[in-house]
This record gives C-alpha cells, structure tokens and sequence, in this order.
C-alpha cells in the first residue's frame, strides 16, 4: 500500500524523492531500547533541536500573524546496509547514511488548528556533521518555512469547514503531558562478507532445479537514531537496530501459472538471524515446495466448507482484518463517520468470536524468546507507550490512538508513529496480540476439520500452511476425510474471506503461538495462534496464464 493512499495530501516533489530513496532500501524502523547513563547535554543533535525550539517559542512571531500554540522536531538518523544476491551472484550492496529533519509548527489552538494541506509540515535533509551551528540553521530554515505554511493553512482550513454542518465536532489535536527519555545510539556494526556468502550460497541452490526463474536472497540491515523535541516539554531520543534475511523464488507450472514463494527473518537482534546452515535448509525446502507446487493439480471449482488456518496463515488474516481496521484514522474534512476503515460504525459491536480478545502492547519485549519487532517506549509524537485492550471477548472497546482526536477518542494511548520521516505520525499497530479463551492443539483442530467434513458429506477439507498477498493461498492442502492424507493444489482463491466471516464462521483456536515481524514502513509484530473456519468458500483462480520461456536457462556448462 502506498504511504499516500489514505487521502491524505501528496508530499513535495523533494519529499517524494526523499520517500523513494528510503522505499528502495525498505527500512523505515522506529527503535526504543533502555535508559542510558548520559544525557542529552552531550548530544549534539538534541543540543541543536533543544536550542532552536527555546529561540522558535520566544521570537516565532510575524507581524499580522498569530504566534504558534505548538512546535514540534523529530529527525531520524539511518545508517543502513542492504544487499542482493541473484543466481549466486552478489547484484547489489549499498551502505548509505541519512539523516532527516520534519518541522510542524501548528498556529490557532488545541481545538482547531493549521494542521491541513501544506500546514502538515516540513521535510528537509540534516547535515551528518554534529556542527551544532549547521543543525540550528537547517532547523531555523525548516522552522521558518513551517510558521507561514501552517499561517496560510489555517485560513485555507476555516474557508473549507464553512462548507460543512459538524453535529459532534472534536478538537484537532490533543494535549499530552511532556515526555523525557533519553535511550543509548543505536550503531550498525559487523562484517558484510559472511553476510554476502550466505545470500550468495542461497541464491546459488536454483541450480539444483533448471525451472527455477527466479532464485534472489537480501539483506537490510539498519541502525535508526530517532528524536523528538516539543514546545509542551517532551525530549526523547531513541535507537534500535533491525535485521532481515530474506529469500524469494519463481517458477512456473506446465500451464504456464506462476508460482512464487518466500521467507524472511525479521529479528532486532543479529544472535537471532539463522546460521548459514539454517538458511540453507530452509532455501532448499522452499525451493521443494515449488517443485511440488509444478506438479500439483489446480484446485477445483468451488468449495464450500471448513477450511484451517496454520498459524502463520492466521497472522495474515488477524493482520489485514484486524490490524487495519483497529487505528483510530481521522476521517476527512466534513465526514460524519467516527473512523476510517471496516469498523468504523462497530464500536462496542461483535467483530470476533466472543472467545477471542485483541490487546496491542508495544511495551511487550518478546514472546517466547522471539524479539517483537513492535517494541518502543515512546511513540513518535512523545507520547509514552501504554498496552491497549483493543477487543474483549470479540466486542470492540478500543481503537488504537495518536494525538489526533476522533469521536469518543478526545486522547491518545501512545499509538502515534510515522511511516518513515517523511510521515507525519498517525494510529499504528506495535504488538498485536491475539488471545483465545478456548483453545485446542493444532491436532485437535485438523482432527475438528475432519469431522465437520464427515458431517457434511465431504470427501476434504482445506488446509492452508501460507498466504500470499490479498490473502492468497501459496501452500494450500486438501486434506481428505477417508484416511488423512493430505494433497497440495495450486491456483485458488478465497471468495469470502472477509471481516463478517472472520466474525461468524471462525469457530475454534489452537494453543500455539506464532510471532509474525513486519519491519516496513512502521515496525510492528503480530502474535496469534492458528485459527478454524465452519465455513469458507475455496474457489479456482480466473487469471491468464503466462507464457512459459521460449528455451531452456543456461546451465554451468554453457559457453
């Protein structure tokens, strides 16, 4: 999904640019980590922010202009690393250094405020240099450029609000006490070449099958530096460092159908990442599955019956159902709906099962020794991080909050974080938890599957190991009722798998556990169990199939 999809006004072609230099390295991480034994003073960075927010609150003020209500700083350092490999072979390794300054400067009050269209704030690089003096002018410039824009919004904001009758109006922004937290720098410290072997070993294993179209493995390793001054009080600095593997292949079945698979190690701390060992075996079993998927039969026309989640699967389904439908997101100028998104009108509504509960937690360290990607102690609008029961026994209680108020939501609950620094913060996920009240074995719940089968006079039921994007089956099983066994099939889709069906016809929940890290844009982690349908419908995918390769891949021995 684009950063921008959301209605919210376009960046400047410069932010734009900026914003597809950091896409391009996949690495827009938020850290937190513990309280160091320095302070700030010794910061040249906060010393510089700090500096220019005291002289911004005293001498901000243009004539025929009101003074700012509110001034806030966050700039974002990234160190990063990211490399490629292809066929065995290195593609691609950068290291590259950035560090971002965004400005917002809001005029009026708490109540209605500037923050509309180019009153949003301003994006601009940071020198690297710790030059106290170059940082203040870079944030006086910023500063500056913020103050009229935000000037020019108000006035553009209350022409617009003429437009519209508001029957239960909120504030635009809401108060928040001051935040001082000052974590240890984050450093990006190892040796790349056994890093690059290993991508090249990886990738080097398609050789082992001549179908194989696409075989790449990559790095992204970043340390991010994070901080955040306000005009309310609030100084935060903090830093944490993200590591990815991943592998990803392609191939194509005898029809033409593509087949695409892959895995990624999504950890905070490199003890955590696979041994090349590991690695390896785990490359040569997905490459299998593609094998295996060449050869599999094409699911049949239809299927209307049970259907089990692993809990893999599951965390994709809690993710796009759940995780997106949960943010308290403003709804746009002039719209009477409370939020945005599927459960906007299902506040203190049934959305799950009554056995099963929500509760975002991004103070949350780990989970069965598993580092969360979704850890910080200080949101990035200085807002302390506080557990969030979301839903209780399926009933909804809760959205995920920032600092921007919607209706019955007057505060926020330390849930504001930018997608990247050239995004200004709004409601996200950290550690959403998936609890069951009532839960059963994984084999517990394929022996359920059976049964509901043999019940309905159905010689299978569905499996689903993992799913692609929009909930794509990648490894899907039929497991037959006679004896058990299972069988993979390719090419289905899901007619139905939507919030109503996640509500009504998700009847049970394993006891296992699965961590699912998701580093892009603002880290997060989805923790939940494997999850059982009464009822889904499994249908035949409509795509055209593609052509396959006019002649065979090259081999080691060609000339």
């Amino acid at each position: 999904m684009s950063p921008w999809s959301d209605g919210r006004p376009r960046p400047s072609t410069k932010i734009r640019r900026v914003a597809i230099v950091l896409a391009s390295l996949m690495l827009f991480v938020p850290l937190t980590v513990a309280r160091p034994k320095d302070s700030s003073d010794d910061d040249p960075v906060l010393q510089a922010m700090r500096a220019e927010l005291e002289r911004s609150k005293t001498e901000l003020k243009l004539e025929g202009m009101a003074a700012p209500y509110y001034i806030d700083y966050r700039v974002t350092d990234m160190d990063t690393h990211a490399a490629e490999a292809m066929f065995g072979a290195v593609r691609t390794e950068v290291r590259v250094r950035f560090r971002f300054l965004r400005v917002v400067v809001r005029v009026g009050d708490y109540k209605q405020d500037s923050f509309f269209g180019q009153g949003q704030g301003q994006l601009d690089f940071m020198p690297l240099d710790n030059d106290v003096v170059a940082l203040r002018h870079q944030i006086w410039l910023a500063t500056d450029n913020a103050y009229k824009a935000a000037a020019e919004s108000l006035t553009a904001k209350q022409a617009k609000l003429k437009q519209y009758t508001v029957d239960q109006p909120v504030d635009d922004f809401a108060h928040a006490d001051p935040v001082v937290f000052i974590g240890p720098l984050a450093k990006l410290d190892f040796d790349p070449r056994p890093w690059n072997k290993m991508l090249q070993d990886a990738s080097a294993l398609y050789k082992n099958d001549p179908q194989i179209e696409s075989a790449d493995a990559a790095l992204n390793f970043a340390a991010v530096n994070r901080y955040f001054v306000n005009s309310e009080g609030a100084v935060v600095r903090t830093g944490q460092n993200i590591y990815e593997l991943r592998i990803a292949a392609s191939t194509q079945a005898a029809d033409g159908m593509r087949l695409d698979r892959s895995h990624a190690y999504s950890v905070t701390d490199m003890k955590e990442l696979p041994s090349e060992e590991t690695m390896l075996a785990d490359t040569t079993k997905m490459f299998g599955t593609l094998r295996e998927l060449r050869d599999a039969p094409i699911a049949d026309e239809e299927y209307r019956g049970p259907v089990l989640f692993s809990a893999d699967a599951a965390s994709t389904v809690f993710s796009d159902l759940i995780g997106e439908n949960i943010l308290g997101l403003r709804p746009d100028l002039g719209q009477p709906a409370r939020t945005k998104g599927a459960f906007a009108a299902s506040y203190k509504s049934r959305v799950l099962p009554d056995f099963l509960s929500v509760v975002d937690d991004p103070t949350l360290a780990s989970v069965d020794g598993r580092s969360l990607m979704g850890k910080y102690d200080v949101d990035d609008e200085g807002v302390k991080a506080v557990p969030v029961s979301v839903i209780e026994n399926g009933k909804l209680v809760n959205y995920l909050m920032g600092r921007e108020p919607i209706r019955d939501f007057p505060a926020s609950n330390g849930h504001g974080r930018a997608r990247g620094p050239q995004n200004y913060p709004g409601p996200s996920l950290g550690n959403m938890i998936v609890k069951s009240s009532e839960t059963s074995s994984p084999e517990e719940l394929r022996k359920k599957l059976i049964e509901l089968c043999q019940q309905r006079d159905l010689p299978y039921g569905y499996y689903v190991e993992t799913l692609g994007p929009q909930r794509t089956p990648r490894l899907l099983y039929k497991v037959w009722v006679k004896d058990g066994h299972e069988e993979l099939v390719r090419g289905a889709v899901f007619g139905d798998l939507d919030t109503r069906t996640l509500r009504t016809d998700l009847i049970a929940a394993g006891n296992d556990v699965y961590v699912d890290n998701q580093p892009l844009n603002i880290p997060h982690s989805v923790i939940n169990p494997s999850i059982l349908f009464d009822e889904l419908e499994v249908k035949r995918a409509n795509g055209n199939q593609e052509k396959l390769p006019e002649y065979p891949a090259p081999t080691a021995a060609s000339k």
